[in-house]
């Protein structure tokens, strides 16, 4: 069976699916998701993404508030 690798234009995402993305990539998860999509993720490795998805939003939002 021929493995098919999906590709992704980063510069088309939105920032919340690039973000998304970026963590998969940080946690060595980026090939899984290019070769079976995100459901191909345990619900484990879904949810260490979102948590980290909240904590840098919340962080953000923190730096953007002290910044004004």
């Amino acid at each position: 069976m021929m493995e098919m690798k999906r590709t992704v234009e980063f510069e088309k995402l939105e920032p919340h699916d690039r973000l998304k993305y970026e963590i998969a990539e940080e946690l060595g998860l980026l090939d899984k998701v290019r070769e079976g999509g995100w459901k191909a993720l345990s619900s484990k490795e879904t949810g260490k993404i979102g948590g980290m998805i909240s904590r840098r939003k919340k962080a953000l939002e923190k730096s953007e508030k002290e910044s004004s």
